[in-house]
């Protein structure tokens, strides 16, 4: 199993006590899964106050239906059940705005979504994957 680089792109600092961290389903999906990147994604989101779109659910569920179907039954409920148990305040999206992004940085929607709410709440993003990344770094850079 080959190991996936964190990439945490920001805006410029406006910190809260509690810093806000936006994490994509791949963040957590290492934490509650206890996949190789689990201990770098836990370490990040320690003194966080994490955020994500709604969908954050239904895509950690799908993760979790994935790794049953590939035989690891126990590891995908007792991933659910500590997902469950993560403070992840969960927002709304603005539909037209998250598409404008989608097709501006050629992403799927669902990763356009993480992005515009970490515009949104001038939040870094956290994510392990490369191409949300890079427009994260892009994007969130050109916030003021």
């Amino acid at each position: 199993m080959t190991t996936r680089a964190l990439h945490v792109a920001e805006p410029p600092a406006h910190y809260r006590v509690r810093q806000p961290l936006v994490v994509d389903c791949s963040v957590l999906a290492a934490s509650v899964f206890q996949e190789n990147t689990q201990e770098l994604a836990q370490h990040h989101m320690l003194h966080s106050e994490l955020h994500a779109p709604y969908l954050l659910q239904v895509e950690l569920a799908n993760v979790a239906l994935k790794k049953l179907r590939q035989g690891f039954g126990e590891e995908s409920r007792a991933g659910l059940l500590r997902a469950l148990e993560i403070d992840v305040d969960l927002h709304r999206v603005e539909v037209q705005e998250v598409a404008a992004l989608a097709n501006q940085y050629r992403l799927s929607a669902y990763d356009a979504s993480y992005l515009w709410l970490a515009g949104e709440l001038h939040a870094p993003l956290a994510t392990f994957d490369e191409k949300l990344a890079a427009a994260a770094r892009e994007y969130l850079a050109k916030l003021s």
